[in-house]
Formats: structure tokens, C-alpha cells, sequence
């Protein structure tokens, strides 16, 4: 997975906060869809955009299918934003200079 198809599942406020409920514990569709006023096929489609997205999993048990957080589905957009870890100190540094000469 690519970090563009990480932002465009994460994008969807529905998707983040099926994400974040899956990070705290393994759930059904069912068990995803309460809380939540959509319909069931809406919350299939959403899992189905987290799973191809690399962030949930599904592991089956019997007749039913539970979900989880992929442990390393984040991985490809931290590896994005460590790119960028360099230029913010910089930034930083040198808006605390400019605020600096301001102040004289």
C-alpha cells in the first residue's frame, strides 16, 4: 500500500472512527455498525475501502468474520511523514529567529 490510499481511506470521518474503534478491540460488522446511523451494507463498504487500504484485517471464526488493525497499516505513511521530519526543526528555527528580529 501507498500512503495516497492510507489519506483517502483516512479522509472519511465514518472510516476514521471505525478505524479508531477497531484499535481498541477485534469487532464484527454488526458489532462495528452500532453507534453508527448507517446501514450495514454502507459500514461493508467502508470496511472494504480499510481493508484494501491495508488497515484492518479479518480473521474468521466460525460463521463470522471479525476485524482488527492491520499492526503495520500505518507503516507506509509514517515512512512518508519521516521525510519531512528534517524540515520542521528548520522551519522552526528559523520562524524563532525572524520572531526574534521583531522584537528588537
Amino acid at each position: 500500500m501507498d500512503e495516497t490510499q492510507i489519506f483517502k481511506a483516512l479522509a472519511d470521518p465514518t472510516r476514521r472512527a471505525i478505524f479508531e474503534r477497531l484499535a481498541d478491540e477485534q469487532l464484527n460488522a454488526s458489532e462495528i455498525r452500532q453507534g453508527f446511523e448507517i446501514s450495514q451494507p454502507a459500514v461493508s463498504q467502508h470496511i472494504s475501502v480499510l481493508r484494501n487500504a491495508g488497515l484492518i484485517k479479518e480473521e474468521r471464526q466460525g460463521r463470522s468474520v471479525y476485524y482488527s488493525v492491520a499492526a503495520d497499516g500505518l507503516a507506509p505513511l509514517h515512512e512518508w511523514l519521516q521525510r519531512y521530519r528534517v524540515f520542521w526543526p528548520q522551519r522552526v528555527d528559523a520562524l524563532k529567529k525572524l520572531l526574534g528580529e521583531m522584537d528588537q
